[in-house]
């Protein structure tokens, strides 16, 4: 019996590479747990702001940007967190305090550089804790 054409693309799809952004965002999620962080929340979209993984690190939440490169060619991953990715990733995590009713608790932003040159098996990951502050004109981030 032969697949209808839609669902063998889909299923060649599936089969395909992942892309290097999702790689870099399971690494990270990984190394963050070995570290002791829970893991609530991955992949938010609100009102066109992402956030890429929401975790909880003893009494605080934290907000985790992940920047996933192949190598140095265009500069640190870091450096693609710029002050309008910022205040994006501030609006979002607004967002995701109001929603959930967490105001009240503690937040940062973390950035997790995720390196991962194709011929490596393992990726060179480094973990920047309160990256940045809350920042924007978006209520009590004023």
């Amino acid at each position: 019996m032969q697949l209808p054409s839609a669902i063998s693309a889909w299923w060649a799809k599936q089969r395909q590479a992942k892309p290097i952004g999702y790689l870099g965002e399971r690494a990270a999620e990984r190394y963050l747990k070995r570290k002791g962080y829970k893991i609530i929340a991955r992949g938010l979209r609100t009102r066109g702001e992402e956030i890429d993984l929401v975790a909880v690190d003893g009494r605080t939440i934290v907000f985790v940007e992940v920047k996933t490169r192949r190598g140095s060619r265009f500069g640190h991953p870091t450096e693609a967190v710029d002050e309008r990715k910022q205040k994006r990733i501030t609006r979002g995590a607004l967002v995701y305090l109001k929603r959930h009713q967490l105001l009240e608790y503690k937040s940062r932003f973390d950035v997790v550089a995720v390196i991962w040159p194709p011929e490596a098996k393992k990726p060179t990951i480094e973990h920047f804790v309160d990256a940045f502050p809350a920042i924007g004109s978006d209520g009590m981030f004023a």
